[in-house]
């Protein structure tokens, strides 16, 4: 079954051109044109991962993001923006965007980084009629992570999780007990794309803490050590 993708930007011209190299890509296509347009799509369609320009009319393309993450669609979004677009990554990111493109761009460069985030984000049939246990499983304390079916959970709930805020966790557990420096962070779960601005990187530690952590000012899963990075490590006492 072909992924859907979701355009939405209020260029006719950059819609018909990313939606023609997108299902030449293979992808099946639907297009919107302003941002509460945007929104509707992504709960009706559904779609495996959304291109969202930034400047949209009706709603930006950062209140789209923050809105669908209220409404806990976490779909993958790739944002689009201008050269000139006063655009803060960090914000956006911190927003619920995954990745963003600046404007001029080619179509092949588009649908590369379209590969590229649903390769990293293998998202999992919304019906499994009996959920076998998931062999690579991880238990941490109160934590679960079950990698093959992309989900986590804390004290038996299922947790809301952006794709990125998912696969920084499965790094983390991976790597339980070892120190991780924020550079090491960007380069296993960012490829580098935001590369010398480690911010991102606090700023999804943040998340999860919030998360699973029963108090975030004392955690006692994912701890900080000064000056170098993270670990994460089965809670002391529990």
């Amino acid at each position: 079954m072909n992924k859907k993708v979701l355009v939405v930007d209020d260029e006719q011209s950059i819609v018909t051109l990313l939606k023609y190299n997108l299902e030449q890509a293979g992808y099946s296509v639907v297009t919107g044109m302003d941002g509460e347009e945007g929104i509707r799509l992504a709960a009706e369609e559904k779609p495996d991962l959304m291109v969202l320009d930034l400047m949209l009319p009706k709603l930006d393309g950062m209140e789209v993001c923050k809105q669908l993450r209220q409404h806990k669609i976490n779909v993958p979004i790739l944002m689009l923006t201008a050269k000139d677009d006063e655009f803060d990554k960090v914000l956006g990111l911190e927003l619920g965007a995954d990745d963003y493109m600046t404007k001029p761009f080619s179509p092949r460069e588009v649908v590369a980084r379209v590969k590229a985030i649903l390769r990293r984000v293998q998202t999992v049939p919304d019906i499994v009629e009996e959920k076998q246990e998931d062999e690579g499983q991880i238990k941490i304390g109160e934590l679960k992570i079950m990698p093959d079916f992309y989900e986590a959970y804390f004290m038996g709930d299922l947790l809301e999780l952006t794709p990125k805020e998912f696969e920084l966790l499965l790094y983390l557990a991976k790597n339980k007990g070892r120190v991780l420096t924020r550079d090491q962070l960007l380069s296993a779960v960012w490829n580098y794309d935001f590369a010398g601005d480690t911010r991102i990187v606090d700023v999804h530690i943040s998340h999860l803490r919030e998360k699973i952590e029963k108090n975030t000012k004392k955690p006692s899963y994912i701890k900080t050590i000064r000056g170098l990075g993270y670990k994460l490590e089965e809670p002391k006492g529990e």
